[in-house]
């Protein structure tokens, strides 16, 4: 089912945005594109592009005039220094939502799983974690997600503006490396999201773990049956390639956000656990 309202694509110049145009565009919606940088390439048909700055709060508004939801993939998507978060991802955010109030929009939030990094891998037969766990930021990234998450909680609560968080693991055209087969989500999975996300008759505030169907993932229960979203692609695929691919950093190996987690680490000891006995 198509959306009766334009649908407002943030971050539409990015790998991931360029990938959901292509597929929403295919699925019937009308699309309103916009980034700070040009589109590449030819639109897809039904869709417009313009180029805006998620910080100019009065762009933002106009763009999203008539827009029935708003998939805000755009900020800035990987580790950087405060400065160069704050603006887009903290600032930008809350024009995305202020336009999503004003037009009566839903609003999906590319979150991503830096904003709980910092959670331990589950070994064994220990417990998954499940998305009402606590924030662990793993990255100033990673802490402007937990932030965006909780704007989104904050508008559901005092204004009504249905939000899905999608704590995205790694959406890439193929795992990588090890960890991915616990955080992979393909490009296919993440379209059939987006699209269940805006044909759901009802969302709430809801966050969903954005990894494909997994044996090995980190992550236990969400809210994907208010959608109606079950992925069907699976890491298992490529488990003979990637299954040895580990980066040798034990901070990066212990920790669920990886890389990000070791990134600047300089703590004397792996983790609290062992300082104080908890987490």
């Amino acid at each position: 089912m198509t959306s009766p309202k334009p649908v407002l694509l943030t971050g539409a110049s990015g790998n991931l945005g360029r990938m959901l145009a292509a597929e929403l565009s295919a699925r019937g919606h009308s699309l309103v594109l916009t980034d700070i940088k040009p589109f590449p390439g030819p639109l897809p048909a039904g869709a417009r592009f313009v180029a805006a700055d998620l910080g100019d709060g009065l762009s933002m508004l106009r763009i999203a005039e008539g827009c029935g939801a708003i998939l805000h993939f755009g900020g800035v998507s990987v580790d950087r220094p405060f400065e160069e978060v704050l603006d887009p991802n903290i600032r930008g955010l809350y024009h995305v939502y202020e336009a999503a109030r004003r037009e009566g929009a839903r609003v999906l939030f590319a979150s991503s799983n830096h904003s709980i990094g910092f959670h331990e891998r589950p070994a064994g037969n220990e417990a998954r974690i499940d998305a009402d766990c606590a924030f662990r930021p793993d990255s100033f990234y990673g802490l402007s997600k937990a932030y965006g998450e909780l704007m989104g909680r904050l508008y559901w609560d005092k204004h009504g503006v249905e939000n899905l968080n999608v704590r995205i693991g790694s959406c890439f055209p193929e795992p990588v490396d090890a960890r991915m087969l616990s955080t992979w989500l393909s490009f296919a999975d993440l379209a059939r999201l987006c699209a269940d996300f805006i044909a759901a008759p009802k969302v709430g505030h809801a966050v969903i773990w954005g990894a494909s169907d997994n044996p090995a993932t980190f992550w236990g229960a969400d809210h994907r049956e208010r959608i109606g979203w079950k992925p069907e692609d699976s890491a298992e695929a490529f488990r003979a390639e990637v299954g040895e691919k580990v980066s040798g950093d034990p901070v990066a190996e212990r920790y669920q956000g990886g890389a990000y987690c070791a990134s600047g680490y300089s703590r004397a000891t792996p983790g609290p656990r062992e300082t104080f006995g908890q987490d």
